[in-house]
């Protein structure tokens, strides 16, 4: 049997975050919609901040609001940079948010403008106070930052997850905010992960600034991770850090595991086709001025 692995789309959240015009939620309903006929069942599809930082996100409730409900069963989740956040979602039906810590101390002051005793005091309080939510942690330049560089001891931050794990944290979210890493350095930054901590649930975000974002996901994968985060289309970086131009596209990713017989329950054709029908989209107009790319993988459609 071939091994499950989880392909998490982001785009809803981290892609439609840096579209320079507002784009409509009936859209955003109908993309995250084309997605989820694909295959895709683990997909983050808003975030709750203030629509002053991310004006792109003013509709989470709306969104939230027609799709949840209607996919009960599907893994959907939104990301939360506090606990106000946290009870929006709540409140809206959320089960399950990612809340972000970065692991570089000046990427975290620039990102969500906190001290680590800050971000882990709120963490805390969105634990206590928020009973029956399930809260993954989103560590931010895991591999490296645009103001520290790139990381290599490992050290930093198994003390760092030590700390959200005496919290109660289970599910840990290793992101290459800048797109730093290589894949030798991922694979041991997941096995040490997988090692200190083998009950915790372990996933990867990868940025493709510098052309890597498959083989380092590859490297995660065969490392032992169980989800890799991707973006229609590569859509997508860190608004908050210089240089992160965008994600590995997930049409790529599913043609690259399922042609190496990993199960992602994705169909390839279809997540293709939907990649397209986004490029098209911003071709239109729908996402003007934001420039990407999709490949013709036609050859590969069986």
């Amino acid at each position: 049997m071939n091994r499950k692995i989880d392909v998490i789309e982001v785009g809803p959240r981290d892609g439609f975050q840096n579209l320079k015009e507002y784009l409509p939620a009936e859209k955003k309903i109908e993309i995250i919609e084309s997605l989820i006929n694909c295959g895709v069942k683990h997909m983050q599809i808003t975030s709750f901040v203030h629509p002053k930082a991310i004006p792109q996100m003013k509709d989470a409730k709306e969104v939230s609001a027609v799709l949840l409900p209607k996919y009960p069963d599907l893994d959907l989740f939104a990301l939360v940079p506090n606990f106000r956040g946290a009870q929006n979602a709540m409140n809206c039906g959320f089960k399950k948010v990612t809340n972000v810590i970065s692991l570089s101390v000046s990427h975290n002051k620039a990102n969500i403008n906190r001290t680590h005793d800050e971000s882990f005091a709120e963490l805390a309080k969105i634990l206590d106070e928020c009973s029956g939510l399930e809260v993954c942690l989103d560590v931010a330049t895991t591999f490296g930052c645009p103001f520290e560089g790139k990381y290599y001891d490992t050290a930093p931050l198994m003390a760092f997850l030590k700390r959200a794990y005496d919290l109660g944290i289970r599910t840990f979210n290793l992101c290459d905010t800048v797109g730093l890493a290589d894949p030798a350095q991922v694979r041991n930054v997941v096995k040490a992960v997988k090692a200190g901590f083998p009950d915790t649930r372990v996933e990867v975000h990868i940025h493709d600034t510098r052309g890597m974002g498959l083989v380092n996901t590859l490297a995660a994968v065969e490392a032992g991770v169980d989800g890799v985060q991707s973006t229609l289309g590569g859509l997508g970086g860190c608004p908050f850090a210089p240089g992160a131009s965008g994600n590995t596209a997930t049409e790529d990713m599913v043609l690259m595991l399922n042609s190496m017989g990993y199960d992602t329950g994705i169909d390839f054709g279809m997540i293709w086709e939907a990649a397209k029908k986004e490029h098209a989209d911003i071709a239109d107009g729908v996402f003007s001025g934001h420039n990407i790319f999709v490949k013709d993988n036609s050859a590969f459609i069986k």
